[in-house]
């Protein structure tokens, strides 16, 4: 009987540290999705004649 008491502390513990790790590594790909600003990529400015050749939609460079 005495085991189960000190294993459920240390259960609960793990749990919240498991939930902790998941909820900060998700805030910062929040955070870093938010901040970050990708390079602009050679691509097509007028649209191509040939298959294959595509261009952006909506241009932000």
């Amino acid at each position: 009987m005495r085991r189960s008491f000190a294993i459920r502390p240390l259960v609960t513990l793990l749990v919240l540290a498991g939930v902790l790790i998941f909820a900060g590594a998700n805030a910062h790909l929040f955070y870093v999705a938010l901040t970050s600003q990708p390079d602009c990529v050679a691509h097509l400015k007028e649209p191509g004649s040939r298959a294959g050749q595509f261009r952006a939609a909506k241009s932000a460079c």
